[in-house]
């Protein structure tokens, strides 16, 4: 029984996982979880670094929640980004801008 409950609580908490990603309402307009990431000036340097498509989808992907924003509307059920289909296109860049940063600072101190 004891092997069970890892099983069990990792189920749990996909579950509530799930459940509190469709409750934060941004993929009821289409967005991708780091596409709502606060600009900071790291995110900023990482947003630079994307390739130009993955830019291109971001930027429309903004723009489209804008526009269904302004008008008080949400996308159909059958568009709505689904928990199994985010994902992080901009954290390998993300780590390697803070990286860069945290180098840039250790060396800085000397």
């Amino acid at each position: 029984m004891a092997s069970r409950a890892p099983v069990a609580t990792g189920r749990l908490m996909l579950g509530f996982r799930k459940w509190y990603y469709n409750l934060c309402g941004f993929n009821k307009l289409g967005l991708l979880y780091e596409d709502t990431l606060y600009e900071d000036a790291d995110v900023k340097e990482a947003l630079r670094r994307l390739p130009e498509n993955v830019s291109n989808d971001r930027t429309f992907r903004i723009k489209r929640a804008l526009d269904l924003s302004m008008k008080q509307q949400i996308l159909p059920k059958d568009q709505w980004t689904k928990y199994e289909e985010d994902f992080n296109y901009l954290t390998p860049y993300l780590k390697e801008v803070i990286r860069e940063r945290k180098e840039r600072e250790e060396w800085m101190k000397k």
